[in-house]
């Protein structure tokens, strides 16, 4: 089911009607059947997938739960880890690696029979599975109580206005909300529904008209050259913020509707004045996600010279992975990887030069910088949307 649909347009009136007259007991109830039949309108055997990841980490967090000793935790972490990490891999990568096996093996003529996994991708797996894996993560480190309830939980895997295309919530943030009763509130109701219409404008009136254009480019990029090639491009870098800070909106208004609060998800990130600043400001929820389970676990800065480098490097190009099984994605993530690092080993040289000039902090200073910045990550986006490598490099 599309946020931008007939059928969402009809389901949602309804959820939110039966939300609000039933008792507060009973609403994880009505909230669950609610996601399951969302996330089940996209193919009904899916909902496997969901259910199978909801049980394997509401039962090895209550493992960890029962256990003092923080390595003898880790087991169960890992079950989580290798259960969630190996649907997910299945399911949205395991025809890509295979493709490229198969095109080292040719290369030296050797037979490699591996079939490819004919399925549709699950819509929505890269989300739940984030969220998911964040609270089994955050439960062995001690940083989130265990849910004992097994329904609430199932909830918060799958609550529908973030399930496919987030904001990816933490447990201790949208857990204890499921246990709070919510009132019906004109203002909150009235305030979400305006963020949802700005939403869907973002989604259906900019994102969807922009991407006829996009569309006609960069699926025929040598039909084209110069001038066309970059309004195209500058017309994607909107396209995709409207998009997805689009479905975003849609989301917390629709939660919010409800009485819940989820985090945002953008803050206008094409005025940072620094790709360090962009990162803060773009997919929020997916950036402090890596940002806290990858880039921190691996030492953060708080390392030496080259391996914080490294640190940074590895976020950006699994971070450019997470968005897609190709390899347009790992080079996107692997630009802004690179970016971040130059502008930490060119901080002191920027700094000199703009004692020197006395433009540091100036209008002209920060119009640079937002340029500049907004330049980067149009140039990245390139690789983002091409089809191919090859497209991209035309």
């Amino acid at each position: 089911m599309l946020f931008n649909s007939l059928q969402f347009l009809i389901f949602f009136p309804i959820v939110v009607t039966l939300f609000f007259l039933l008792p507060q007991k009973r609403r994880w109830v009505l909230l669950l059947i609610a996601s399951y039949y969302f996330y089940m309108c996209w193919k009904v055997e899916y909902i496997v997938l969901i259910i199978t990841s909801t049980l394997i980490d509401y039962f090895v967090a209550q493992k960890m739960a029962a256990l003092k000793e923080k390595v003898k935790r880790k087991k169960w972490l890992l079950i989580s880890l290798f259960s969630n990490l190996g649907i997910l891999f299945g399911f949205k990568y395991f025809n890509f690696v295979n493709a490229n096996v198969q095109t080292i093996f040719d290369q030296f003529n050797v037979f490699y029979g591996v079939p490819a996994f004919d399925v549709l991708l699950p819509v929505g797996i890269s989300f739940y599975t984030f969220q998911t894996l964040s609270y089994t993560i955050d439960v062995y480190n001690g940083k989130t109580p265990v849910q004992n309830h097994l329904g609430i939980f199932a909830v918060y895997v799958s609550f529908f206005p973030q399930l496919v295309a987030g904001p990816i919530e933490r447990s201790n943030h949208l857990l204890p909300q499921f246990f709070v009763e919510h009132k019906f509130s004109y203002d909150r109701v009235k305030y979400g529904l305006q963020q949802m219409m700005w939403g869907f404008f973002k989604k259906v009136v900019i994102a969807d008209r922009l991407a006829i254009v996009v569309d006609a480019v960069y699926n025929n990029p040598s039909n084209y050259s110069g001038l066309a090639l970059i309004v195209a491009t500058v017309f994607f870098t909107f396209q995709i913020y409207c998009d997805f800070s689009g479905y975003s909106d849609i989301a917390i208004g629709s939660a919010r509707v409800m009485g819940f609060e989820l985090m945002e998800n953008f803050k206008r990130p094409y005025f940072s004045k620094s790709i360090s600043e962009f990162w803060k400001r773009w997919h929020i929820s997916l950036s402090t996600w890596f940002r806290d389970y990858l880039y921190i676990p691996l030492g953060g800065n708080k390392v030496v010279k080259w391996k914080w480098y490294y640190n940074l490097f590895i976020t950006f190009l699994v971070s450019g992975f997470w968005h897609g099984a190709n390899w347009t994605f790992i080079v996107w993530g692997a630009l802004h990887g690179t970016y971040l690092i130059s502008s930490i080993i060119l901080s002191k040289p920027k700094e000199k030069i703009l004692k020197v000039l006395k433009l540091k902090n100036t209008t002209i200073h920060k119009l640079y910088q937002v340029s500049f910045t907004f330049a980067l990550a149009v140039f990245a986006w390139i690789f983002f949307r091409a089809n191919n490598i090859s497209d991209a490099f035309y």
